[in-house]
């Protein structure tokens, strides 16, 4: 059972270090409404900065030809076939769909985590949609998210000591990404199941892969890019930073997310 963080005392004490840990609604509290999911993805699908892949045991031409349809079928259509979904750069839609996204989750959000007496280089939101069946892939990101379940049932797979599975070092040259997670003995997994309103820390250059429970879920990530209290960075972060103290050319080349969502 993966305990629940309640204070901003045990956030600040247990933010560096794995496994991850839940947050409870209580320090997240936001007064933003999300559309339903079916409604987002109606409106992301058809911008050109979505990235989205058919699944399922479908003939290849089946995924083939709903690749091609995705953007333009049915949307009661396209939420029957199984896929996952990820997007980015939300600000393109805080004029339209998400509208009081910035004012209501983000600005309260940041001058929260301000007040506690962290600073960061990157704290941005990605959306997430999938279908029953989906998964993402077995991966690490650069960033710590803060995952927001909004809508449907979401399993967020990792371990319960990520060091003895993949070092920080190997997490930072891209040792990680794969469609599946490598053999491992289930009794080292951490996976937590995560309904609507559930939160999760899911730390830095840890892996991690995400399967879908229900028919549609959406999540959203604030993802947080050099996050740093009072000076002190969290212990797998050091890594990162000690690989681009090494190699200055490579810093800004990295980005701080994984787009192999």
């Amino acid at each position: 059972m993966t305990t629940r963080v309640t204070t901003p005392e045990e956030f600040i004490e247990r933010w560096r270090t794995p496994p991850n840990l839940r947050v409870s609604n209580v320090l997240t509290a936001a007064s933003y409404v999300f559309p339903s999911a079916l409604d987002v993805l109606d409106v992301v699908r058809r911008d050109e900065e979505v990235r989205f892949t058919i699944l399922g045991d479908e003939d290849w031409s089946v995924c083939m030809d709903r690749t091609s349809a995705f953007r333009t079928a049915p949307i009661e259509e396209v939420a029957t076939w199984t896929f996952r979904l990820v997007h980015f750069n939300l600000t393109r839609f805080y004029e339209g769909i998400l509208s009081g996204f910035q004012e209501d989750v983000m600005i309260p959000w940041r001058t929260q985590l301000s007040s506690w007496g962290f600073t960061w280089q990157r704290c941005a939101p990605l959306l997430f949609i999938s279908t029953g069946g989906a998964s993402s892939t077995y991966h690490n990101d650069n960033s710590h998210g803060l995952v927001w379940q909004i809508e449907g049932t979401k399993t967020f797979h990792s371990y319960k000591d990520p060091g003895q599975h993949l070092t920080a070092e190997a997490a930072v040259v891209g040792e990680t990404t794969a469609e599946d997670p490598p053999d491992h003995d289930p009794a080292d997994r951490q996976s937590v199941r995560m309904g609507p309103g559930d939160r999760l820390w899911s730390h830095a250059l840890t892996p991690h892969w995400v399967t879908t429970e229900s028919p549609l879920a959406m999540s959203v990530t604030l993802s947080h890019g050099g996050l740093c209290h009072q000076g002190d960075f969290a212990e797998r972060e050091l890594a990162l930073r000690a690989y681009w103290d090494q190699h200055p050319d490579e810093a800004w080349k990295l980005d701080l997310r994984n787009v192999r969502y």
